[in-house]
């Protein structure tokens, strides 16, 4: 009865291991998206639209510009044109209307502690 439940247990655990949540990552490559940001107590929406070389960010009354780097279809880094400041995204799962990210500094500080947040984008076009 021992070996029964046991391998029962190996099995359901082989199983749910190998389950990935869906990205269909293509779909997000370029497009007019709004995303949720705060800044204090406040929660504010931004916008950006994302071509195939370029992204444009409309946030905070400020617009922001980068260049894309893609390494796959899920993930790329975001390198801001005045700053060169440089962001690693990847795109963890997708939705027929949105995606939840994780983003990161592209270029790690040995100062500091590397943050990674997430985030939603919500397609707009």
């Amino acid at each position: 009865m021992m070996k029964k439940v046991f391998f029962i247990g190996i099995i359901a655990c082989s199983v749910a291991s190998c389950y990935q949540p869906e990205r269909d990552c293509s779909a997000y490559k370029t497009g007019t998206f709004t995303f949720n940001y705060q800044i204090g107590d406040s929660l504010k929406t931004g916008k950006f639209v994302r071509g195939e070389k370029y992204s444009v960010d409309y946030f905070d009354n400020k617009i922001d510009s980068a260049t894309i780097r893609w390494f796959n279809d899920c993930e790329f880094v975001l390198q801001d044109l005045e700053s060169k400041v440089g962001i690693q995204y990847k795109i963890i799962t997708t939705t027929d209307s949105s995606y939840t990210f994780e983003y990161k500094n592209a270029v790690k500080d040995p100062n500091k502690k590397l943050i990674v947040k997430t985030g939603i984008a919500y397609k707009t076009n």
